[in-house]
């Protein structure tokens, strides 16, 4: 039986769940592997050979080749520990945050400032059906 998951209907959020650990569970190792300098120069110096020892799907090992962070967390990826992969990267969380709102970093960092983004359309659908 289905549980009830009433917080998936959040627009452009990714609810990090006990479902999203399991199908990441394997991204999130590799990713946490790079914290040993030994394994961030093997995955430097070829990256797809490295991704290939660890059994994760095409489109995990593609959106971590791709750096595409949003990608990597829809398939399960922690943004904790997907974080090990930006900085190994010489991305910053900024410079991750950004790629995954479509914004510049400059454009990040001024809408954060600003109080982050506006809650208007991007209330749980539920919410949105309570206030109408």
């Amino acid at each position: 039986m289905a549980l009830d998951k009433p917080y998936t209907d959040v627009p452009g959020t990714i609810i990090f769940d006990t479902d999203m650990a399991r199908q990441g569970y394997h991204l999130n190792q590799f990713c946490m592997s790079l914290m040993k300098a030994a394994n961030r120069e093997r995955f430097k110096a070829n990256e797809r050979a490295y991704l290939d020892e660890w059994p994760m799907t095409e489109e995990q090992k593609q959106a971590v080749l791709d750096r595409n962070y949003k990608r990597m967390l829809e398939l399960g990826g922690n943004i904790y520990f997907v974080s090990k992969l930006g900085a190994t990267s010489g991305h910053s969380f900024q410079h991750m945050a950004a790629t995954m709102t479509g914004l510049s970093q400059d454009e990040y960092l001024q809408m954060m400032i600003k109080g982050g983004r506006s809650p208007e359309g991007n209330r749980y659908v539920g919410e949105e059906k309570k206030r109408g």
